[in-house]
Formats: structure tokens, sequence, C-alpha cells
């Protein structure tokens, strides 16, 4: 292949990639503006883009492009930018091929439409009127596990388009290790005499939110000339390119900080997407690497910043000025023992950093068994509850706050929620490596400067796209390999101390 062909193949690349941003364009419209009654068109459309994309992806013109290029590979003939580029290109193209047109497309409208009818269906708290929308999604899941191959739990096989390389059983170690020292950690904090006051009063107008959540993630660093701050169901990120990288949170006029944590944890997905150069765009060099590294910056971003004693230093006191009758009472320690209360809770994306991988745990328990099929999808919300119970301690009153709550399922994404986990551990691993390096860091985010900290991150991980795997680059950045002793190192340094034991 000579050096005419990989550019031509890189070309051709380059517009299979434009065509992608297209189809994210609709799919943040229907999230973000569409009105109800375009919901069943619109997912037509996504369908046949998605099929134009996947049948440009696996065309023989292509093909042969690729098939060269990995030739070019084996040979060791390729710069380590192209080397990366084929190699994941190789890696994306060898699974496509396996997943006929029609599956594709089938797949694609199940869920657009899916997505819909489970919003009205947590909104009316009905999961019948969500249940034959999950069974077929789950039939066509177990159906692409299959199509694609794995060896030993077909779980293993929509895993690895998530976190590539990783696998259920390597999950389950991790977990279990996590589970043993949080569950007990966690009975110590429910013994404690410590009780958290809440500091809410009145009502917190919706507008003063937004003119806040706004300032909050333009200064931690989020670039509003190339993204948006919206409104959505539930929070997301989406980028077309790091020009355009867009942001939603959702609001309560009763608590700012429903609002608040997940801006911040938006803007960490935002500023890694941001940080990728332009001119990478087009390319797996201007992709990360995996969704527990992206899930690390926005995990980092929203806890370990943004729930720290030094983020609120500087925070506080704009927040009080915001909302002056609302705190008019409150202090520092009130605001900071808020933020950080742990409390059982339903609702995942509300949970504390120390109940959160519990909420992880727990899903992917259960997802993995619904592709194995030991479960049935009929019998989730009675599984849920029993769950919920049994790792927290609570009734689940309604499916809405239960196995409805989270939009995963609806959109296809089955093997998605253990990278929140792992993005917890590379999180703190990561944060252990820029104290180390940024001389005076936490002392700067008491001052509300955040910009030795980000640009360390765009240094050690944003720029590299998917030049490195997650084990390397976690290693280069850190100097070992993930250890999950950092994560437990800095709960029970945190709360230990602000639940006195």
């Amino acid at each position: 292949m000579n050096q005419n062909s990989i550019e031509k193949f890189k070309e051709e690349l380059a517009e299979i990639y434009h065509l992608g941003a297209a189809v994210s364009v609709l799919h943040w419209d229907q999230d973000v503006n569409m009105p109800k009654k375009g919901m069943e068109m619109r997912a037509k459309s996504i369908a046949n883009l998605s099929g134009i994309l996947h049948d440009k992806f696996v065309s023989p013109s292509f093909s042969r492009l690729v098939r060269a290029a990995k030739k070019e590979l084996d040979g060791g003939k390729l710069s380590d930018e192209n080397a990366c580029i084929v190699r994941e290109i190789w890696r994306e193209f060898s699974r496509e091929k396996k997943l006929p047109l029609e599956f594709v497309k089938e797949l694609s409208e199940t869920t657009s439409v899916a997505t819909s009818v489970w919003a009205e269906a947590r909104k009316e708290n009905d999961f019948g009127l969500f249940l034959p929308y999950l069974k077929k999604i789950v039939s066509l899941k177990r159906k692409e596990a299959e199509l694609v191959g794995y060896k030993d739990s077909p779980y293993d096989a929509l895993l690895d388009a998530y976190e590539p390389g990783m696998t259920a059983r390597e999950i389950e170690m991790i977990f279990s290790e996590l589970r043993d020292f949080l569950v007990p950690f966690l009975a110590n904090i429910m013994k404690s005499k410590v009780r958290v006051r809440n500091i809410l009063k009145g009502k917190f107008p919706i507008e003063r939110q937004v003119e806040f959540n706004k300032a909050v993630a333009e200064k931690i660093g989020f670039d509003f000339d190339a993204g948006r701050l919206d409104i959505s169901t539930h929070p997301f990120t989406t980028q077309f390119h790091p020009g355009d990288v867009r942001i939603t949170t959702r609001y309560s006029d009763r608590d700012p900080f429903y609002s608040i944590g997940s801006t911040i944890h938006e803007s960490g997905h935002a500023l890694y997407e941001q940080g990728i150069p332009m001119e990478n765009f087009g390319s797996p060099l201007g992709d990360a690497i995996s969704l527990g590294i992206h899930e690390s910056q926005s995990r980092m971003w929203e806890n370990i910043v943004g729930r720290s004693e030094n983020f609120w230093k500087y925070f506080f006191p704009r927040l009080k000025k915001a909302f002056p009758k609302n705190f008019d009472k409150a202090e520092m320690g009130d605001i900071y023992r808020y933020v950080n209360a742990v409390k059982p809770s339903l609702i995942r994306t509300e949970a504390d950093e120390v109940t959160y991988n519990l909420h992880i745990i727990m899903r992917f328990e259960i997802e993995k068994e619904l592709i194995e099929g030991s479960i049935a999808v009929e019998d989730l919300p009675k599984i849920w509850n029993s769950k919920v119970k049994e790792y927290f301690g609570i009734d689940v009153p309604n499916d809405a706050l239960g196995v409805l709550q989270d939009v995963h399922w609806s959109g296809g994404l089955i093997g998605y929620f253990p990278t929140y986990a792992l993005g917890n551990l590379y999180s703190a691993q990561f944060y252990e490596a820029a104290k180390r390096d940024v001389l005076n860091l936490e002392k700067e985010i008491r001052a509300g400067q955040f910009a030795h900290l980000l640009n360390w991150l765009r240094k050690n991980i944003h720029i590299h796209g998917k030049m490195f795997t997650a084990r390397e680059l976690i290693e280069n950045a850190s100097g070992e390999p993930l250890n999950a002793q950092y994560f437990m190192d800095y709960i029970e340094d945190k709360y230990s101390r602000i639940y006195g034991f």
C-alpha cells in the first residue's frame, strides 16, 4: 500500500466520520428539541442513515482499502499514527462486517423509538409500556453477541464495544473487591452519629440555576464557543467534532445540586472531547480509547474536584450570591457535608460516592444475566426491587424510581454500565498522578484555578485518542496498571474524616 493508497483510505474514513456526525446531530435533536409527533419519522430517518453508514463502512471499495491497510500494518510498514488508525478501524471493521445491514437498521429503528417510549413510560410510571420494546432490544443484543462471537460469556461481546479488551470475568473480580470494601465501610457510616443538616430552603429559580451552571462549566474549562448546555430528561454529552460538543442537564426548583453535579459531570466528558486535536477528527486518533477512560474524566471533575472542600471554598460564596435568601444561614462546612452526604438512595445519578458503585454492580449483574438468558425481561421490576433491598436496605416505591430510571437499555447500551465504576477507579489514580506532577494543585482549585489540572489531563489523556489502549494509558500517566486501591484509599480517607471514625 503506497502513500497515496493510505491517504485514500483516510479520506474515505473521514467521509464515514462526517456521516456519523450527522446521525449524532439527529440523536441530539431528538432528545433536546424534537416535538413528540416527530418520533416515528425521526426513528426511520436515523435508521436509514445508520444503514447507509454501516453499508459504506463495509462496502466492497472500503473493504479493499481496509484489507490492504491491514497487510501494511502486519508488515510493520506504517507510522505509529497510521498504525493506530488501521489497527482500530480493523477491529471495528471486523465487528461491523459480522452484522447484516437489516440487523443494523432494525436495531437502530427499535432503539430510536424505544428511547422516546422509555421517557413516556418513566413519566407515567408504566413499565408495561416499555416492556415490549425492551424485550425486543434484549433479543437483538443477544443476537448481536452471537453474530460478533465470544469465548466465555455473550456479555463479553457487548462489553468489548465500550471497554475494549475487558471481560465479564475481569469485571466480576474488580467488582468483588469493591463490594468487599464498600459494604462494611457503608455500614460504619450508617452507624456514625454525624448528621448532615438540610441546607436547602425555599425555591431556586431555574433561570438563575442555568446561569450558575454555565458559569461553573465555563470556569472549569468548558468552551462555549465550541459547545452548548441544554436541558434533557437524562443528562448526556454528545460530540460531532472537537469544535461542537454539547452537554445537557436537568433542573429542580427545590434543589440546585440536582443540576450542578450533572453539569460538572457532563462538562468532564466535554472537556475530553474538546481537548482532542481538531486535525485528528475523522479517524481513531480523534476518538476516546474507552468509555471507562471517558468516565474517569467526568467522575474526576464531578466528585474528586467538584465535591472537594477546596472546590466549594471557591464556589460557595458565588452560589450564596446567586441565591442569597436560600443560603443566608448556611456555612462552608454545611455545604461541604451536604454535597458529600452518604445516604443509600434509589437513583443512581443522585447517588453519593460511597454507594454509587453498588448501583453499578447491581446493574451489571442484572444485564449480564439478561444477556445470558438466566432471567426474563418481564421479571425485571421484581428482580430490580429485590436487589435494591439487598444492597441498600430500602424499598422501591414505583418503577419510575426503579427499573425505569436509566436511559441506557432503551438505547441498546447493554454492556455500558461497568464503565462507570471503572471510571471511578481510573479517576482516583489519574488524580493522584496529577497531584504529584502539578505543584500546589489543590491550592489552585481553592483559588478557582483549573487550567493546570486541565492541561495535565490534555497532555496525558485527551490528545492521544486511541493511540494507546486503556491499560497502556493508565500506566503511562500514573506509572502503574489500574489499581483499585487508589479509589478505596480516597473514599476511606475522605469519608472517615467527614463521618468521624
